[in-house]
C-alpha cells in the first residue's frame, strides 16, 4: 500500500487485468481508501462503500478510537484467493470470511482488510448478501480499531460494536448495495 492523494479513492478496474491505471473518484473522504475488487462476479459502488468507511471514522470514539489513521485498503475476493491468503499468511489454508492485516503509522497505512464474497453469498438467510458483505468489511475495520474476537467475552463485545456498526450505517443510509452476478 502506498499513500495516495488525500481524499482520493482509487478504482481498479479487474476487466482490465493487473497493474491497468485506476480512475480516481473524489468522495467527501476523512482517509484514502483502496478499493480493490478482485471477485469476478462481484458489482460495488466504490463511492457507497467510501461512504460507509467516512461514516465509521467518523464514529470511532464510539469504537475505541476506531481505525488508525492512514490509507484503509479494501479488497474483495473469491474463496480460493482468501483461502491462499489464510494459508500463507496464517499457516491455515480453510476458506474463511474475513482477514485483517495491520498496516504502521510509518508507512501511513491503516491497514488492509480482505473479504469473501463467496463467503457472503453463503450467508443468504442471515442477511442480504449486501448487508453481509458489509459486515464484513465492518468487521475488519474493527479489528483495526482494536477489536478481538479469538476469546468469548472479546468475541461478544466485538459483535455489539458490529451491531452498533451496522445499524449507524443503516441509520445514515449508507450500506452499500453489493451485487453478486449469477455464474
Amino acid at each position: 500500500m502506498s499513500p495516495r492523494g488525500e481524499g482520493t479513492v482509487h478504482r481498479s478496474n479487474p476487466a482490465r487485468g493487473p497493474g491497468a491505471p485506476t480512475r480516481q473518484i473524489r468522495p467527501m473522504t476523512l482517509r484514502t481508501v483502496a478499493i480493490t475488487n478482485r471477485h469476478p462476479r462481484l458489482r460495488l459502488d466504490r463511492r457507497a462503500v467510501a461512504a460507509a468507511v467516512d461514516v465509521l471514522d467518523a464514529a470511532a470514539p464510539r469504537f475505541r478510537g476506531g481505525c488508525p489513521p492512514g490509507e484503509l485498503s479494501l479488497v474483495f475476493l473469491t474463496d480460493a484467493a482468501l483461502a491462499r491468503l489464510h494459508g500463507d499468511f496464517l499457516a491455515d489454508p480453510t476458506v474463511t470470511d474475513v482477514i485483517t492485516f495491520e498496516g504502521g503509522a510509518t508507512f501511513g497505512a491503516a491497514g488492509e482488510v480482505c473479504v469473501s464474497a463467496d463467503a457472503a453469498a453463503r450467508q443468504g438467510g442471515r442477511r442480504d448478501f449486501a448487508a453481509e458483505l458489509t459486515l464484513y468489511v465492518v468487521h475488519g475495520w474493527l479489528h483495526l480499531a482494536g477489536y478481538d474476537d479469538l476469546v468469548p467475552a472479546k468475541k461478544r463485545a466485538m459483535r455489539r460494536a458490529e451491531a452498533r456498526a451496522m445499524r449507524l450505517l443503516r441509520a445514515a443510509g449508507v450500506v452499500p448495495a453489493f451485487r453478486l452476478n449469477k455464474r
